[in-house]
């Protein structure tokens, strides 16, 4: 395992995190199941894990407090997000800041979170929608940084709505921010236009999350694969968006190097960009595990493959299923 500094707060974490929210979002999802995973992980050099209350109600923040608990000899950076008071993702571009974000949510939300895990505070406190005009309204960062003082969180972040990577550089350059939480991947390339070098200039750290774009790029999802009911993909692969996804997957297939899987150049792909601290895929399994952390130590991909890969960015916008 590789690692790289969390922007501004000078920790050191491993380039592939853990994104938990799959544990509990996903059908069949089994808690011993995922702990033997997280603790592979753990095992194999992952050193940050990110989870939130809305992944299963605190359920996904339970279990990484019984990682933590299970591994007092390891610094493991913990990550969690207060949902948005409204309960709607991503936040509607008429919410205001009350609507989502009250300052007493803040707190309250917080205490909640570290009751489900069982500890005394987290690394990394994120907002779990957001909207830039709230960057002007200072009582959330004067919040934030309340919960600073008292010890309850040692930095700050925003998690940024799907397919809207310019939506949070004002946030950024009110200096309240430690990190941004951002899709990033083969298909969403567009961060890399106007939020990247933002985040350089205020030296921020950049979280990349979906990088199988939901499951897509590990090349197991195909025209004919249903999820059921209670599965968050179900909505969100709509038969147009199912389609369209799995078409340009198969286009990406010839350009998979011999020795390696299509996952493994996905990974490969966002480690190229040095703006990223940390990868965070959905894992449940060991093996996938496994697979997904090993790519740290196949390094970034060679600039042709990396040439041959940019014509594959997909420019989309939200819809209603893309929530």
């Amino acid at each position: 395992m590789q690692y790289r500094r969390f922007g501004r707060t000078g920790w050191q974490v491993s380039e592939i995190g853990y994104g938990m929210w799959g544990m509990v979002a996903w059908s069949g999802s089994d808690d011993e199941e995922s702990m033997t995973s997280l603790q592979r992980a753990a095992d194999l050099g992952c050193t940050f894990f990110d989870t939130a209350f809305a992944y299963g109600n605190g359920r996904s923040e339970g279990l990484l407090g019984k990682l933590v608990k299970a591994n007092p000899d390891k610094k493991l950076y913990t990550a969690t997000k207060v949902p948005p008071k409204d309960l709607r993702w991503p936040a509607p571009a008429d919410a205001t800041l009350d609507d989502c974000y009250p300052p007493d949510h803040i707190e309250e939300y917080l205490h909640k979170s570290l009751a489900n895990a069982g500890v005394e505070s987290f690394d990394l406190l994120q907002f779990h929608t957001w909207n830039d005009k709230w960057a002007d309204d200072d009582r959330w960062a004067k919040k934030l940084s309340d919960l600073k003082s008292q010890g309850l969180i040692n930095a700050v972040g925003i998690s940024i709505n799907r397919w809207e990577p310019w939506n949070g550089i004002e946030a950024i350059k009110t200096g309240a921010i430690d990190s941004v939480q951002v899709i990033y991947n083969i298909f969403d390339q567009n961060p890399e236009d106007q939020l990247f070098p933002v985040c350089r200039e205020y030296d921020v750290a950049v979280i990349a999350r979906v990088p199988f774009d939901e499951g897509t790029l590990t090349g197991t999802i195909t025209k004919d694969s249903t999820f059921p009911a209670d599965d968050w993909r179900s909505t969100y692969f709509s038969p147009e968006n199912l389609a369209a996804s799995v078409d340009r997957v198969e286009a990406l297939r010839r350009l998979v190097p011999a020795d390696s899987t299509l996952p493994e150049m996905a990974l490969r792909f966002i480690l190229s960009e040095p703006t990223v601290s940390t990868i965070i895929p959905g894992m449940r399994k060991t093996r996938n595990v496994e697979a997904n952390l090993a790519a740290s130590d196949a390094g970034p991909l060679p600039a042709d493959l990396l040439e041959k890969l940019r014509p594959h960015r997909w420019v989309r916008k939200p819809a209603p299923w893309s929530a």
